[in-house]
């Protein structure tokens, strides 16, 4: 790893997806489920919503620094990321659509920002030529 380590994450997790995860610091402490026919049990969520939390988090703060370097309003702009556990022939992977919802942009601003910080974005980034990922405007 090349560059400056500005803050490392540490989660264990403890029976898979039927388990429990926690950050070392407690700040996230869950119990895992796999849904059943679509539904989860209550008071426990899953590995993709752990990830599209992350990933609209963080591709949101890309949002922002977008919109500082373009000078276009971000204000009230929200990410909603969807991140799906697909079962193919090949086994099981993930998939995500993210979502941009920027009130004060066109369409055409809008489409510009989601794409320049999907280059930004250190989880777009990660995944990248892994996962399929669609972007899209509100």
């Amino acid at each position: 790893m090349s560059g400056t380590v500005l803050f490392t994450g540490t989660a264990t997790a403890i029976g898979g997806r039927n388990g429990h995860s926690q950050t070392s610091d407690g700040s996230v402490s869950v119990d895992l489920a796999m849904p059943n026919n679509g539904v989860l049990d209550s008071g426990k969520t899953t590995p993709e919503h752990l990830f599209a939390t992350g990933y609209a988090a963080c591709f949101g703060s890309a949002v922002e620094a977008v919109g500082r370097q373009k000078k276009l309003d971000v204000t009230g702009a929200a990410v909603t990321v969807a991140a799906s556990l697909v079962k193919g022939d090949d086994g099981f992977s993930l998939a995500v659509k993210l979502t941009l919802k920027a009130p004060a942009l066109s369409k055409d601003e809008a489409q510009e920002v989601i794409e320049a910080a999907h280059q930004m974005c250190p989880y777009s980034k990660a995944t990248r030529g892994n996962i399929p990922v669609e972007l899209a405007v509100a």
